[in-house]
């Protein structure tokens, strides 16, 4: 006697161009049910219960049946080309039989394995990259001789490779698996973060600031398109917005850490500045071994999932966005393809608008505090308040965000508080408190607001080929904002930085109108495909260009 299997299930998917349904059965009633599109498709299933929806597929649509029963022999008759009047070149048979798992098990096992990885692999790549600005307090561009924007130029030229190579960076995490790729570029930033701590000139700063870039460049990208995934539009925003606040608790984590690395100052002849490079890119090295192990793939590689767990992730997201594409290759033409639609446009503005904000803030906080308070220390120690509250928020407005299954509220409020911090920042140059309070606003605005951006607009792409050069196309437009933030704050501004404040509530402006222009391009986009449903008209596309796709507003 065979084990009975619990809730025992078959997955039976018909594609062909004028099939476009999918039917799903329950319970141990036998029907007799004919799919919608197949005529010469019967299937005798085990049914209590019927819904019909559309589905998505690339070049062709697809017709799927998710029954409770066992599959019968009657599988034949909808498998037999003859019963069909179009051609067998007109449909392909898939069938896959798995056990049914239990949805918030698998998600709460997602959560544990892919969630906790990635969110320290990019916590430890922040803290690398913007542990200069804390290097700086404890006297580097005194011991290196920088004068003039020489600083500001080892801050901008890590931006040059970490913009050109997020794309290609995600093709080769596609090509390697993200395991792979993923601690080889932690191993290499860790190992530069290192170097960077005995470099002996301006231009050794160069050097290590720009291979940095270059290993930090798929990092982010690479993660959020890893993140999307496993995870339906619905409930990705906190998981995106934890993988976000990283940054936040790398701001919090580097300033504490920084305070006490400080007081091994002239430790072994070395500066203070050198320890925290040297430490902290030992720290990155360290865990980069264990992370080749740890790091998931994507879920048809997954080992942590079982066969049934990954056919069930990828049948989550084929019900919410359509067939995720994972035969789809990158090459140039369907790459260009992608820039074709304006969203994608859209979505690089709404970052880059906010990029320049939160980089001033993340580069230049400590040296803004400093002039507050003379004491180094207390400097390091006061910028962890700011980043820590950014943390608290960014995750209620993620929760908030999920609840209302909204994103443009929750992306504008944010951008508005942002913007009243820094519009603080520009108008109080003799109330340190003042200014103080004004940190947080800002911190909590931006760092709360980007997450949203980018999960918006890296949910609204369906398919692994638009997926990957959507998300690093926003990421590496939107990173030229970094290029601006580094010059925005100099030296000969200070103390009032002015300028930088002016233009940091330019672009936050910036960002609030790309997201206004967003919004409208999905609703007239919905609201046409409303129309030409009720025409009876379909519209054949790939992931999220399917005529069946809503968009998440």
């Amino acid at each position: 006697m065979q084990p009975k299997l619990r809730r025992p299930c078959i997955i039976f998917r018909i594609q062909r161009r004028d099939a476009h349904a999918l039917v799903r059965f329950s319970g141990a009633e036998r029907r007799q049910v004919q799919v919608q599109g197949l005529p010469g498709a019967r299937k005798i299933l085990g049914a209590t219960e019927e819904r019909t929806i559309q589905n998505r597929g690339e070049g062709r649509t697809s017709s799927s049946v998710l029954c409770s029963t066992p599959p019968t022999t009657t599988m034949a008759t909808a498998m037999d080309p003859e019963k069909h009047s179009e051609s067998p070149a007109d449909y392909t048979a898939d069938m896959q039989i798995h056990e049914a798992v239990d949805e918030r098990a698998l998600l709460r096992k997602i959560d544990l394995h892919v969630v906790p990885p990635i969110c320290v692999l990019y916590l430890l790549a922040f803290l690398d990259r913007v542990n200069i600005s804390n290097a700086v307090i404890f006297g580097l561009q005194e011991d290196l001789g920088l004068t003039g924007v020489q600083y500001n130029t080892a801050l901008t030229i890590f931006f040059v490779p970490y913009i050109l190579f997020e794309l290609p960076s995600n093709m080769l995490l596609k090509r390697l698996r993200p395991h792979v790729w993923l601690s080889i570029c932690m191993f290499g930033f860790g190992l530069v973060t290192m170097l960077q701590g005995f470099t002996q000139s301006y231009s050794g700063l160069l050097a290590t600031r720009f291979f940095l870039g270059v290993f930090e460049a798929g990092m982010f990208p690479g993660a959020f398109y890893l993140l999307a995934m496993y995870y339906k539009r619905a409930e990705s925003q906190k998981r995106y917005s934890f993988f976000f606040s990283s940054t936040s608790l790398a701001g919090a984590f580097g300033g504490l850490l920084a305070s006490a690395i400080g007081k091994l100052d002239h430790f072994h002849g070395l500066r203070g500045w050198r320890w925290i490079f040297i430490l902290e890119g030992l720290l990155t090295l360290a865990v980069s071994g264990a992370f080749f192990f740890l790091l998931a793939d994507f879920p048809e590689d997954a080992a942590f999932l079982t066969p049934a767990e990954r056919a069930a992730v990828k049948a989550r997201l084929h019900a919410d966005v359509g067939d995720p594409g994972t035969e789809a290759r990158l090459t140039p033409r369907s790459v260009a393809r992608v820039f074709r639609d304006p969203k994608i446009l859209l979505g690089g503005l709404m970052y880059l608008g906010l990029i320049v904000p939160a980089y001033g803030f993340a580069y230049f906080a400590p040296t803004i505090i400093r002039s507050f308070t003379a004491s180094t220390i207390r400097t390091q120690l006061l910028s962890v308040p700011p980043w820590a509250v950014a943390f608290c928020v960014s995750m209620l407005v993620a929760t908030a965000s999920d609840r209302a299954q909204h994103r443009f509220a929750f992306a504008l409020v944010p951008i508005f508080v942002c913007a009243a911090g820094f519009a603080t920042l520009l108008a109080v140059h003799d109330s340190p408190h003042t200014q103080y309070a004004a940190l947080f606003l800002v911190a909590s605005g931006a760092y709360s607001a980007m997450p949203v951006i980018v999960c918006w607009f890296n949910t609204n792409l369906a398919g692994h080929t638009r997926r990957a050069v959507g998300t690093a196309w926003q990421v590496g437009f939107g990173n030229v904002g970094g290029i601006v933030a580094t010059y925005s704050f100099l030296k000969t501004d200070a103390p009032k930085y002015t300028k930088g404040y002016a233009i940091s509530v330019g672009f936050v402006g910036l960002s609030a109108l790309a997201c206004v222009a967003y919004l409208l391009a999905l609703l007239r986009e919905n609201r046409r495909r409303e129309k030409m449903a009720e025409r009876g008209e379909v519209q054949e596309g790939v992931g999220d260009l399917d005529g069946s796709y809503r968009y998440l507003t």
